[in-house]
């Protein structure tokens, strides 16, 4: 277990943990909102703890959550609401673009949600998992970028890693819960998806156009 040097009431999990318990996405929790009461104290903290994102529970009991890059607010986002989920237990989670409910299936966290939600994201197809696995940093260009590649076509396994390119210190995003949903929803169909070293995202399509998302999620470090 690492030490993080986070402050009391912060925990940290890790989401979209792959089959062996390893790999998946840093994720801070501040499960009372309150110690962090403005923009300025949110988005400082979130930018000294340096993940992906931070989330600030303001009620625990509805599921209102904040979500933060080390830079902004996002409306909405896969992994942190699957972490909080499955931290907290909750079934709905209250959010500024609409409510996002939650279920646990065995060693699975599954969030429901609807792809437009999921802030705009290029997804560029590659020809091999090889030419996915042989890039060494973000390719040119700005902007959200998701490359993946075909591991399996006919069981839908997919080859995926992540890169913000917002210039907020997060090089590559490990596993990215928005980008699998936008990614199955263009595809139409469900998805198993391995997404940078080794992290795990499962989605599931359904017919009234909303997606689940799912994944493992392990409890990092409690403060």
């Amino acid at each position: 277990m690492n030490d993080y040097d986070v402050p009391a009431g912060t925990d940290v999990l890790r989401v979209f943990c792959g089959p062996d318990g390893r790999h998946g996405n840093a994720l801070g929790v501040v499960r009372d909102g309150r110690h962090y009461p403005d923009d300025l104290s949110r988005q400082a903290l979130a930018r000294k703890l340096g993940f992906s994102e931070t989330v600030f529970v303001d009620d625990p009991e509805r599921g209102v959550v904040d979500i933060r890059t080390p830079e902004l607010r996002l409306p909405f986002a896969g992994h942190p609401l699957v972490g909080t989920a499955w931290l907290l237990d909750l079934e709905v989670l209250e959010l500024p673009v609409g409510d996002v409910t939650a279920r646990c299936d065995g060693e699975f966290t599954w969030i429901t949600a609807r792809p437009e939600w999921a802030p705009p994201r290029a997804l560029e197809r590659y020809a091999s998992v090889a030419e996915v696995e042989a890039l060494t940093g973000p390719p040119p260009g700005e902007g959200w970028l998701y490359v993946w590649a075909w591991e399996d076509e006919a069981a839908g396994r997919v080859r995926a890693r992540a890169f913000p390119r917002r210039g907020d210190g997060i090089d590559e995003d490990e596993a990215t819960g928005a980008a699998a949903m936008l990614l199955s929803a263009e595809l139409g169909r469900a998805l198993n998806i391995t997404q940078g070293r080794g992290s795990q995202i499962l989605t599931a399509p359904a017919p009234d156009g909303t997606m689940e998302v799912g994944g493992r999620v392990l409890l990092e470090y409690a403060s």
